[in-house]
Protein backbone atom coordinates (compact mmCIF):
# COMPACT_ATOMS: atom_id res chain seq x y z
CA UNK A 1 0.00 0.00 0.00
CA UNK A 2 1.60 3.28 -0.96
CA UNK A 3 0.68 5.56 2.14
CA UNK A 4 1.94 8.52 -0.29
CA UNK A 5 -2.00 8.45 -2.32
CA UNK A 6 -3.79 8.34 0.50
CA UNK A 7 -5.68 11.90 2.29
CA UNK A 8 -5.48 12.60 5.76
CA UNK A 9 -7.84 11.20 7.34
CA UNK A 10 -7.05 7.96 5.81
CA UNK A 11 -3.28 8.88 7.00
CA UNK A 12 -4.56 9.14 10.33
CA UNK A 13 -7.01 6.41 10.24
CA UNK A 14 -3.63 4.05 9.43
CA UNK A 15 -1.63 6.05 12.09
CA UNK A 16 -4.23 4.97 14.77
CA UNK A 17 -3.46 1.15 13.14
CA UNK A 18 -0.16 2.01 14.47
CA UNK A 19 1.79 2.64 11.26
CA UNK A 20 4.76 4.34 11.45
CA UNK A 21 5.34 5.16 7.96
CA UNK A 22 2.09 6.79 7.64
CA UNK A 23 2.83 8.78 10.52
CA UNK A 24 6.35 9.94 8.78
CA UNK A 25 4.60 10.70 6.00
CA UNK A 26 1.90 13.30 7.54
CA UNK A 27 4.98 14.51 9.25
CA UNK A 28 6.56 15.26 5.77
CA UNK A 29 3.67 16.33 4.03
CA UNK A 30 2.80 19.33 7.41
CA UNK A 31 6.66 19.94 7.58
CA UNK A 32 6.88 22.79 4.78
CA UNK A 33 3.78 24.73 6.76
CA UNK A 34 5.49 24.14 9.73
CA UNK A 35 8.62 25.92 8.68
CA UNK A 36 6.69 28.38 6.90
CA UNK A 37 4.80 29.51 9.86
CA UNK A 38 7.60 29.38 12.09
CA UNK A 39 10.21 31.49 9.92
CA UNK A 40 6.96 33.60 9.92
CA UNK A 41 8.38 34.93 13.54
CA UNK A 42 11.89 34.94 12.41
CA UNK A 43 12.44 38.85 12.94
CA UNK A 44 10.55 38.54 16.47
CA UNK A 45 12.68 36.03 18.17
CA UNK A 46 15.29 37.97 19.74
CA UNK A 47 13.06 39.50 22.47
CA UNK A 48 12.47 36.03 23.54
CA UNK A 49 15.56 33.75 23.59
CA UNK A 50 14.13 31.46 20.76
CA UNK A 51 15.40 29.96 17.56
CA UNK A 52 13.51 28.92 14.71
CA UNK A 53 14.21 25.29 15.22
CA UNK A 54 12.44 25.72 18.67
CA UNK A 55 9.08 26.97 16.96
CA UNK A 56 9.12 23.99 14.49
CA UNK A 57 9.72 21.84 16.89
CA UNK A 58 6.39 23.28 18.63
CA UNK A 59 5.03 22.88 14.85
CA UNK A 60 5.66 19.02 15.15
CA UNK A 61 4.55 18.68 18.88
CA UNK A 62 1.32 20.43 17.46
CA UNK A 63 0.53 17.86 14.61
CA UNK A 64 0.92 14.94 17.48
CA UNK A 65 -1.72 16.49 19.61
CA UNK A 66 -3.95 16.85 16.58
CA UNK A 67 -3.50 13.28 15.80
CA UNK A 68 -4.56 12.29 19.22
CA UNK A 69 -7.61 14.59 19.32
CA UNK A 70 -8.93 15.06 15.52
CA UNK A 71 -12.33 14.33 15.43
CA UNK A 72 -13.26 13.83 11.36
CA UNK A 73 -17.45 13.69 12.73
CA UNK A 74 -16.45 17.45 13.19
CA UNK A 75 -17.12 19.78 10.55
CA UNK A 76 -13.66 20.75 9.79
CA UNK A 77 -10.59 19.19 8.02
CA UNK A 78 -7.42 18.31 9.46
CA UNK A 79 -5.75 20.82 7.75
CA UNK A 80 -7.19 23.84 9.44
CA UNK A 81 -7.49 21.90 12.40
CA UNK A 82 -3.46 21.38 12.32
CA UNK A 83 -2.98 25.07 10.79
CA UNK A 84 -4.97 26.43 14.36
CA UNK A 85 -2.96 24.25 16.32
CA UNK A 86 0.27 25.13 15.37
CA UNK A 87 -0.32 29.11 15.82
CA UNK A 88 -1.43 28.79 19.16
CA UNK A 89 1.63 26.48 20.10
CA UNK A 90 3.79 28.93 18.72
CA UNK A 91 2.60 32.18 19.58
CA UNK A 92 2.08 30.69 23.35
CA UNK A 93 5.53 29.49 23.28
CA UNK A 94 6.69 33.01 21.96
CA UNK A 95 4.66 34.77 24.81
CA UNK A 96 6.12 32.35 27.02
CA UNK A 97 9.52 32.87 26.26
CA UNK A 98 9.21 36.63 26.16
CA UNK A 99 11.68 39.02 28.60
CA UNK A 100 9.42 41.44 28.54
CA UNK A 101 6.37 39.51 29.39
CA UNK A 102 3.74 42.62 30.85
CA UNK A 103 6.03 45.42 29.32
CA UNK A 104 3.28 46.66 26.71
CA UNK A 105 0.59 46.41 29.35
CA UNK A 106 3.23 48.53 32.26
CA UNK A 107 3.75 51.04 29.40
CA UNK A 108 0.75 51.27 27.38
CA UNK A 109 -2.22 49.97 27.63
CA UNK A 110 -3.70 51.21 30.90
CA UNK A 111 -7.58 49.44 30.56
CA UNK A 112 -9.80 50.63 32.80
CA UNK A 113 -11.48 48.07 34.81
CA UNK A 114 -14.65 47.58 37.85
CA UNK A 115 -13.98 44.78 40.56
CA UNK A 116 -16.47 42.40 41.81
CA UNK A 117 -17.28 45.59 44.52
CA UNK A 118 -17.43 48.38 41.59
CA UNK A 119 -14.37 49.83 42.22
CA UNK A 120 -12.69 51.27 39.08
CA UNK A 121 -8.60 50.67 38.67
CA UNK A 122 -6.37 51.07 35.71
CA UNK A 123 -5.11 46.62 34.61
CA UNK A 124 -1.55 48.49 34.07
CA UNK A 125 -1.38 50.13 37.47
CA UNK A 126 -1.78 46.27 39.15
CA UNK A 127 0.46 44.88 37.14
CA UNK A 128 3.03 47.72 37.21
CA UNK A 129 3.06 47.77 41.27
CA UNK A 130 6.49 47.60 42.44
CA UNK A 131 5.74 47.10 45.86
CA UNK A 132 8.50 45.60 47.99
CA UNK A 133 6.29 43.54 50.31
CA UNK A 134 6.49 39.72 49.21
CA UNK A 135 2.94 39.13 50.17
CA UNK A 136 1.38 42.13 47.99
CA UNK A 137 3.61 41.28 45.08
CA UNK A 138 1.83 37.32 45.20
CA UNK A 139 -1.61 38.93 45.42
CA UNK A 140 -1.29 41.42 42.66
CA UNK A 141 0.17 38.97 40.33
CA UNK A 142 -2.65 36.54 40.93
CA UNK A 143 -4.90 39.27 40.70
CA UNK A 144 -3.28 40.49 37.17
CA UNK A 145 -3.31 36.93 36.13
CA UNK A 146 -6.98 36.55 36.88
CA UNK A 147 -7.67 39.88 34.95
CA UNK A 148 -5.41 39.13 31.71
CA UNK A 149 -7.12 35.85 32.01
CA UNK A 150 -10.84 37.40 32.30
CA UNK A 151 -10.65 39.90 29.76
CA UNK A 152 -9.10 37.10 27.37
CA UNK A 153 -12.59 34.98 27.77
CA UNK A 154 -13.82 38.19 25.74
CA UNK A 155 -11.84 38.13 22.89
CA UNK A 156 -11.84 36.37 19.72
CA UNK A 157 -8.86 33.54 18.79
CA UNK A 158 -6.94 36.06 16.47
CA UNK A 159 -7.91 38.81 19.24
CA UNK A 160 -6.17 36.41 21.73
CA UNK A 161 -3.25 36.40 19.78
CA UNK A 162 -2.55 40.23 19.29
CA UNK A 163 -3.10 40.50 22.96
CA UNK A 164 -0.75 38.05 24.22
CA UNK A 165 1.96 39.56 21.42
CA UNK A 166 0.82 42.54 22.23
CA UNK A 167 1.30 41.97 26.35
CA UNK A 168 5.24 40.40 25.49
CA UNK A 169 6.11 43.95 24.19
CA UNK A 170 6.14 43.33 20.46
CA UNK A 171 4.85 46.79 18.17
CA UNK A 172 2.27 46.86 15.57
CA UNK A 173 4.70 45.89 12.70
CA UNK A 174 6.02 43.10 14.66
CA UNK A 175 3.07 41.48 14.97
CA UNK A 176 1.58 42.82 11.76
CA UNK A 177 4.62 40.51 10.54
CA UNK A 178 4.38 37.78 12.68
CA UNK A 179 0.62 37.13 11.97
CA UNK A 180 0.86 37.65 8.19
CA UNK A 181 -1.77 40.64 8.47
CA UNK A 182 -1.79 44.31 7.87
CA UNK A 183 -0.62 47.01 10.77
CA UNK A 184 -4.43 48.53 9.84
CA UNK A 185 -5.72 45.15 10.67
CA UNK A 186 -3.45 45.06 14.31
CA UNK A 187 -4.59 48.39 15.18
CA UNK A 188 -8.35 47.73 14.46
CA UNK A 189 -8.42 44.26 16.35
CA UNK A 190 -6.38 46.24 19.44
CA UNK A 191 -9.07 48.65 19.45
CA UNK A 192 -11.86 46.14 19.78
CA UNK A 193 -9.71 44.41 22.19
CA UNK A 194 -10.08 48.04 24.30
CA UNK A 195 -13.25 48.04 23.86
CA UNK A 196 -13.89 44.49 24.67
CA UNK A 197 -12.52 44.77 27.77
CA UNK A 198 -14.01 47.75 29.34
CA UNK A 199 -17.10 46.40 28.61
Amino acid sequence: MNYKDLNDNELIYYINDSSEEAKEILFKKYMPLIEKKAYRYKDILSKTGLEVSDLIQEGLLAINHCIDYFDSSKNITFYTFVSTCIDNRIINLITKNSSNKHKALNEAINYEMTDENGNDFILGDIISDNSYNPEDVVVNKDSSEELISKAKAKLTDFECQVFDLKLSGFDYKEIAKALDKSPKSIDNALQRIKSKIKE
